[in-house]
């Protein structure tokens, strides 16, 4: 895959994830001359999609958490959402991680 496939498929998740949440999705940023600036680096995206990863699950074992304890403001499904939506996006985190196994273990095997 192209790096500006990545980047397309990063933008889509991106997206994605912002219209789960119901956040309006962020605008590129801006250089100095107007263009879009350079995207922050891979470890950094890497890093805030695993903190992302486990907000959503500390949200939904709080929910799940209230709901158990009663709380007449937190619906079932309200919970049952929200624990899928941090099941996925673990098991994205598991996909990536995969992948990134797999071109690492690629590239270590390459003669150079």
């Amino acid at each position: 895959m192209s790096v500006a496939g990545i980047q397309s498929a990063l933008q889509q998740m991106q997206a994605l994830q912002s219209q789960a949440t119901g956040q309006k999705p962020q605008a590129p940023a801006l250089g100095a001359q107007g263009t879009p600036s350079t995207q922050p680096s891979f470890a950094t995206e890497l890093k805030s999609s695993i903190h992302r990863i486990n907000d959503l699950q500390s949200a939904a074992a709080t929910k799940q958490q209230a709901f158990q304890m009663g709380d007449p403001n937190v619906a079932l499904h309200d919970v049952m959402v929200d624990m899928q939506k941090a099941s996925l996006a673990f098991e994205m985190g598991v996909q990536v991680r995969n992948r990134l196994v797999n071109a690492y273990k690629e590239i270590m095997n390459m003669n150079v």
